[in-house]
C-alpha cells in the first residue's frame, strides 16, 4: 500500500503511546482515524485533541480481549467512515514474573489483550477488508521481545512470540487467496510509553490479591531498571514514521533499534545448532 489518500484506520492501544503516536501520524497525512482504547478518559482527551488539531476522528472505547467488543468497533468504523484501509492492532500489556510466579488472571490478562486482543481483531476486520476489494494493511504490534528473550515476564514473551508467528501466517494466508492486503509486524526495543503502568486498565474481576499477587514485572530491582529504559525509549511519534515507511515498502518486519538485530541473528543460529540461545547483556537505553 503505498497511497493513503482518502484512506480509513483503525487504531487499538490508540488513546496513548504507540496508539497515540500513529494516530498523530494519520492526522498529518490526512488519514481519517477510529480510536479505540479501553481507557475512557485518556481516549476523549486524545480525541479532543486529534479533532481540535482539523482531523476526522471517531472515538470508541473497547476492550480488545471482548470479541463482541472488538466487533462492534469493526461495525462502528464502517458506520463512521465507510471502509477500513489500515488496521493497527496495537493494543499491549505486560505482568508476571517466571511462568510459575505468574497467577492465572495474569495468563487471562495479557494473553486477552496481547493475543486474543489481535485474534479478534484479524477476525472482525479481515473479512470487511476483502470484501471491500481494496488495497489495505494490518499492522500487529509485538515486540523485540517476540524476537528473542529478555524480559521479566514469561507471558508477555509467550504473547508477544505468538503475535510474531500469527502475522506471518496471516500474511501467507491473504497472498494466497490473491488479496491486496499486506501485513507487517511491528517489534519495537524500548519505547517512552505506559506500558509499564498498564494495571491501570485491568479489569477488575482480573485483579490480583493485593496480599498474594506476585511483583508484576519480575521483582523490585527488575521493575525498577526497566522503568528507566521505558523512560529513555524512542518517542512514539519517531515509531509511527517508521511504521508508515514500511508500509510504504512493503516490509514485513518493522524493528525500532536495528542495533538489536544481533541478539535475535544469533538466537536463530543458536536454535539452528540444537543449542539454548543466550540471554542478551542487561538492557542499555536506546
Amino acid at each position: 500500500m503505498t497511497s493513503f489518500d482518502d484512506s480509513v484506520a483503525v487504531i487499538t492501544g490508540a488513546a496513548s503511546g504507540i496508539g497515540r503516536g500513529l494516530a498523530e501520524h494519520c492526522l498529518q497525512r490526512r488519514i481519517k482515524v477510529v480510536l479505540g482504547d479501553i481507557e475512557a478518559g485518556a481516549l476523549a482527551e486524545t480525541a479532543a485533541d486529534l479533532d481540535g488539531a482539523g482531523g476526522q476522528v471517531h472515538p470508541v472505547r473497547v476492550d480488545v480481549a471482548d470479541a463482541a467488543d472488538v466487533e462492534r468497533l469493526a461495525e462502528e468504523a464502517l458506520a463512521a467512515f465507510g471502509r477500513v484501509d489500515l488496521l493497527f492492532c496495537n493494543a499491549g500489556v505486560a505482568a508476571g514474573g517466571a511462568l510459575w510466579e505468574s497467577t492465572t488472571r495474569d495468563c487471562d490478562w495479557v494473553m486477552g489483550v496481547n493475543l486474543w486482543g489481535v485474534i479478534h481483531c484479524i477476525r472482525s476486520f479481515v473479512p470487511r477488508m476483502l470484501a471491500q476489494g481494496t488495497p489495505g494493511h494490518i499492522v500487529n504490534t509485538a515486540s523485540v521481545a517476540g524476537l528473542f528473550t529478555f524480559h521479566p515476564s514469561a507471558l508477555y514473551h509467550l504473547s508477544k512470540h505468538a503475535v510474531v508467528s500469527l502475522s506471518e501466517q496471516l500474511q501467507h494466508d491473504l497472498r494466497l487467496r490473491g488479496a491486496a492486503i499486506g501485513v507487517s509486524i511491528l517489534c519495537p526495543g524500548f519505547v517512552n510509553t505506559r506500558i509499564m503502568d498498564a494495571e491501570r486498565n485491568r479489569p477488575v474481576h482480573l485483579q490480583n490479591d493485593p496480599d498474594t499477587g506476585p511483583p508484576s514485572h519480575g521483582g523490585e530491582e527488575s521493575e525498577a531498571l526497566f522503568r528507566r529504559m521505558v523512560a529513555a525509549g524512542l518517542p512514539p511519534a519517531r515509531v509511527a514514521e517508521q511504521v508508515f515507511t514500511a508500509i510504504s515498502e512493503e516490509r514485513f518486519l518493522i524493528h525500532t533499534h536495528p542495533e538489536l538485530e544481533p541478539y535475535y541473528r544469533d538466537r536463530l543460529a543458536a536454535l539452528g545448532e540444537g543449542r539454548l540461545p543466550d540471554l542478551p547483556p542487561p538492557p542499555k537505553a536506546c
